[in-house]
């Protein structure tokens, strides 16, 4: 891909989409009230990402790998998304995405949005199930602003150009990393160390932030 304009990375569940997507599929495994409990909770910055992921993927052993079907058909896109993204290529930028989420779901949703680059965790499988564990290196909070890091300089976008969107703990780094950051639907530590906040949750609030 040529060099662009400006680059806009989102964070994935609550800001690209209004689900958090481990919730979805704890749900089927029965166990969905207790990972949003955990997921909140590292939102919030209470505890350790990473820490926190590994023992919410475990609580997902056994999930059929067949369940997919049915989260993905449970994802919302997050009203005026589309319309962001547009514009964002309209003018000459490009939009990433990085997510403490999961592959297995954004490899789908991520290019329907319009989305150009993306990166998130991957769920190991044994047999047809989830085996409860993440395969590779965990997307947490330091993988995010690398991702905003990188995928600037891939395309020739000054740090300066650069926008970040996130809401929770896990999605401060990159936001300081960029240009300008963004707390949208977001957490009160996130909020409060943002350079703006967007109020309504519709991401049509920020084409006017657009370069």
């Amino acid at each position: 891909m040529p060099d662009a304009r400006f680059l806009v990375v989102f964070d994935a569940d609550s800001t690209l989409i209004r689900n958090e997507v481990i919730e979805l599929i704890a749900d089927e495994a029965g166990r969905g009230a207790e990972v949003a409990a955990a997921t909140e909770a590292a939102m919030r910055g209470d505890v350790d990402f990473a820490t926190s992921l590994r023992s919410r993927v475990e609580a997902l052993r056994g999930v059929p790998v067949s369940a997919f079907a049915r989260v993905l058909s449970r994802i919302e896109p997050t009203p005026g998304v589309r319309e962001l993204i547009a514009e964002i290529h309209r003018r000459g930028g490009i939009a990433g995405v990085v997510s403490g989420g999961f592959h297995e779901i954004l490899d789908r949703v991520a290019p329907d949005l319009g989305v150009d680059v993306w990166r998130a965790n991957r769920l190991t499988v044994a047999g047809d199930a989830l085996a409860g564990t993440v395969d590779g290196d965990i997307v947490d909070a330091a993988a995010k602003a690398a991702a905003l890091r990188e995928w600037a300089a891939s395309h020739g976008v000054p740090l300066a150009h650069t926008i970040a969107i996130g809401d929770g703990a896990n999605d401060l780094a990159m936001m300081d990393a960029a240009g300008l950051g963004l707390a949208f639907n977001a957490k009160p530590a996130v909020r409060a160390r943002a350079d703006l906040v967007i109020g309504p949750v519709d991401l049509r609030d920020v084409i006017p932030l657009l370069p």
